[in-house]
């Protein structure tokens, strides 16, 4: 794995991306905090971009499993470039007009981009390694976030928003550049079966009876509802928390401590023992359940920080596992439009997610608001237990 230079090409230019990309979502709440101030308004025009990325989820899957990984990554990169302009005419103008255009077309690459991602991993690693190049994945993306959050506080006091767009628009060029250097070898000849077989199906109809033939998927996709309760709303509950604490300088501190922890939880389930991964999802979404009924007692400042802290550790653990075992269960074939489709609705689910928790700031207490999701994430662990157990996945592979 150290020797090969596509996996590190595809690990450098994630954080790159998601570098850039956090610069953008902090730039985006500035932006917005000077212009909007209620929460449920903010989350609708969030909202917008993701109906975006979902509406062209189908054509992006399909795309994937027909084109070459490098190239959607390529033109996906194009996008990103197009997009962080509309956000300087935003700034300049200071419409929110283009703001939501900035938001659709970031969106709308991000469609793209990352089941091609998700697809090309498998093809350039190892079956036997997969866990840790998803853990490891998942760590540059943490790191990224870190860095690009603190960068974007550091930015935000020294400089404009204009030149922290343009300072994104840098990144995602960089981006391009390495995407470039991508060499994927791709089967010829199953890309021409997957087409000849998309011509005589639409959208993600083929992929429906793949995912029908391995019962332990559905379950594993309803349990990451768990961790998306959470992150759906993450921006508007660290903003909430800040408020509550009145210390706008703890916004930097659960972003760091969730991300560190996050990396924390990716290295441990590396090490972990892989031969029940049903029981360790279970495991890992209880302590997600726990760390948002934790936030009951957010007017403790050590409480809020551990509770982010557990919560990432968690979600570390969580989605290195759910990653691979849907990318070793799904034929890979089928990889582009899986993961397209997965990526589809988790963005439905974060958009709705996202309204709701603007509505409930709004409405209620943030405290109140986590004692019901800490209880849905409870019942999402116990249900996703006792179907598993239904399906004696527990003691087999997970497939």
């Amino acid at each position: 794995m150290i020797k090969n230079k596509n996996i590190w090409i595809l690990l450098v230019g994630e954080f790159i991306a998601g570098f850039g990309l956090w610069l953008g979502i902090i730039g985006d709440l500035a932006f917005m905090q000077d212009k909007i101030p209620s929460d449920f308004h903010k989350s609708l025009i969030l909202a917008t971009g993701i109906l975006a990325g979902i509406a062209l989820g189908p054509l992006a899957g399909k795309a994937v499993d027909q084109m070459k990984k490098k190239t959607i990554m390529l033109y996906a990169g194009v996008g990103r470039l197009i997009s962080t302009g509309f956000m300087l005419i935003a700034i300049e103008t200071g419409s929110i007009v283009w703001m939501i255009a900035f938001l659709i077309s970031i969106n709308i690459a991000a469609a793209f981009y990352f089941p091609a991602l998700q697809a090309a991993i498998p093809l350039v690693t190892e079956e036997s390694e997969l866990v840790k190049v998803n853990g490891l994945h998942m760590n540059i993306s943490t790191l990224s976030r870190i860095a690009g959050t603190a960068a974007a506080g550091i930015f935000l006091s020294l400089m404009s928003l204009t030149m922290l767009y343009i300072i994104a628009g840098i990144a995602y060029t960089v981006l391009l550049l390495l995407t470039m250097q991508l060499k994927i070898d791709e089967k010829q000849e199953e890309a021409g079966r997957v087409v000849h077989e998309e011509k005589q199906s639409r959208g993600f109809m083929k992929v429906f009876p793949v995912i029908r033939e391995h019962p332990a998927v559905i379950p594993t996709m309803l349990l990451t509802l768990a961790p998306l309760l959470f992150i759906g709303g993450f921006n508007l509950i660290i903003i909430n928390v800040s408020e509550i604490l009145e210390d706008p300088a703890v916004k930097g501190w659960l972003y760091t401590i969730e991300g560190v922890a996050f990396i924390l939880g990716t290295l441990f389930v590396r090490r972990f023992d892989h031969s029940m991964p049903a029981k360790s999802l279970f495991a890992f979404a209880m302590l997600i359940g726990l760390s948002q009924l934790m936030l009951i007692y957010v007017t403790y400042a050590p409480v809020a920080l551990l509770a982010f802290a557990l919560f990432g550790f968690a979600v570390g653990s969580f989605f290195p596992l759910a990653t691979t075992m849907f990318q070793t269960t799904i034929p890979s074939p089928y990889h582009g439009r899986f993961f397209s489709f997965r990526g589809m609705l988790d963005d439905f689910i974060y958009q709705f997610i996202l309204i709701v928790t603007g509505l409930l700031l709004d409405t209620l207490a943030l405290q109140q608001m986590m004692f019901g999701y800490g209880l849905l994430s409870l019942v999402l662990a116990f249900g996703y237990l006792m179907r598993v157990r239904g399906l004696r996945v527990i003691q087999g592979d997970g497939g």
